[in-house]
Parts: structure tokens; sequence; C-alpha cells
């Protein structure tokens, strides 16, 4: 009896590592511009029932321009992703962060070169550093908060942005599980010092989004939740691409997919557009 069920052990890994590798996509990637590519997969299921897509915007920042757009800094209000894109040469845009009941202030730490959308750094544990100042390109930094005294490492960076994490630098997942699912944007780095925008309309618990993103041949090294429901944006507008995707779903907010336009927001990271 007991080598019945080794047996069936064997079994139940053998077919759950296999489910596990079928569910890992071979990523073909498109380029856009210069240190910028895209691909996309069919992933999860919208409350609806129909399948869901995975986008993702994997960017070199050392060879492209990464930078954000900040109400804040006068630029008129929040607006859609598609606006950002439009009034500020970004190819493609990604929201920046959750912000504030003031529709200004990220609600983590948020620097622009001089300028402080939000000078309190909180209890969120990951921070990206991007570009050289004057907002030339280079390498991004990507910390792990456990030690207050790593923020002093940002110093030297054009932008520093601070947000809820959602893998550590060492892969490690930090979500517990949650019948709470909505959709996402997201922002992950990979082994490389590369970029990673990821969207997805189809709604995850934060949980099961990171393990998939584990699982994904990505390298990721990283990760950050950046915005859920129908205020998750991502549009591109490069190389023929012109997409302007919306998320919906929110667990107690919007459980459903009737939401098709993108909402106003206030921060963004963005590309931009090569010239």
């Amino acid at each position: 009896m007991r080598n019945v069920f080794a047996c069936l052990a064997f079994l139940l890994i053998a077919v759950s590592s296999s489910a596990e590798n079928a569910a890992a996509p071979r990523l073909s990637w498109q380029t856009l511009q210069r240190g910028v590519e895209l691909t996309s997969f069919t992933a999860g299921r919208l409350a609806s029932g129909a399948p869901g897509r995975l986008y993702i915007v994997r960017v070199d920042p050392a060879a492209a321009n990464v930078t954000v757009g900040l109400a804040s800094e006068g630029h008129g209000g929040p607006r859609t992703a598609a606006d950002w894109s439009r009034t500020s040469g970004f190819s493609v845009v990604i929201n920046a962060g959750m912000f504030q009941t003031d529709h200004r202030s990220n609600v983590g730490y948020l620097r622009h070169g001089q300028h402080l959308n939000n000078a309190r750094w909180n209890d969120y544990q990951s921070v990206v550093a991007i570009g050289a100042p004057g907002g030339t390109p280079g390498n991004a930094l990507w910390l792990d908060l456990g030690d207050p005294a790593t923020r002093s490492q940002t110093t030297s960076y054009e932008t520093v942005i601070q947000n809820l994490r959602l893998m550590t630098t060492t892969r490690r997942n930090v979500w517990s599980q949650s019948a709470r699912q909505w959709s996402e944007a997201a922002l992950a780095i990979d082994k490389r010092g590369r970029l990673l925008f990821l969207f997805s309309r189809a709604p995850y618990s934060m949980r099961n989004f990171t393990d998939f993103l584990l699982q994904l041949p990505l390298d990721a090294a990283g990760a950050m939740h950046l915005e859920g429901g129908p205020e998750a944006s991502l549009s591109i507008h490069a190389d023929g691409v012109d997409l302007d995707l919306a998320g919906s779903y929110e667990t107690g907010f919007w459980p459903d997919d009737s939401n098709v336009r993108q909402w106003p927001i206030p921060n963004v990271i963005g590309v931009m557009r090569a010239k």
C-alpha cells in the first residue's frame, strides 16, 4: 500500500509540474523602438469567462529614455494614459502607482528631479530609481526597503518611486492568498536590469498574479503593484502598434467587465518616443 501511495504522489507531482510548464508560454518579442519590446499572450479569465491577455513591454532603461509624467508638475491635471502619451511624447505609458485623495500625490514616495510629488516614505517595500540627473538614460536601481538606510542609494537618480511590493529581489512572493482580485498594472525588473511593464485586464489575486509572474520566462528579480481595477492602464503607440488598454474588475468596487475606457490618472511612467 505504501508503494501505491508513493506512485500516486509521484504522478501528482509530475502532473503538477507538467501543468506549470504548460502554463509558461514561449514569448515572442516585437521591437517597438530601440530598447523597447512588446509581447502578449492569452492568460487568465475575465469575469465574463472570456479569456484574458497579459501584455508585457520590456524596456532597457540604458537604451530608452524612461521618465514620468506628473500632474503635480503643472501638466494640467490627471488624464488618461492615452492622453499622457499624446501630450508628453510617450510611446509607452503605465500607471506610476496608486494615488491619494488629492488626485495628485503618489501613495508612496515619489521624486522627479528636484520636484517632490510625495516627500513621505511609507511602509511600502519596493523602490525603483530610474535615469541619471538631467533626464538621460541609465541603468535602473531596484531596492527592497528592509533597511531605511538603503534609501540613500537613490539620491543620484532622476526619478524615484516607492510602491507596494509584489516580489522581493530574491524572487519571493510576499502575498498571502486572498479572495480579492482586480485587473492589474505592475512593474518588474529582470536580472539584466530591464524594466517590465505588465498589464492584465483579467483579474487576479496578488498571490496568484505574482506566482504566475514567477513562472514566466522573464527572469524577474523584483516586482511592484502600480494600480488595480478600472484605473489600471497601459497605452502603447509605437511601430504601428496603437493600444489603449483599460482595466475593469475590482472586488468590492467594480465587480464586472463593464468598464471599457481608461480613467484619468495623475502620475505615469512613460518611455519617450524615439526621434
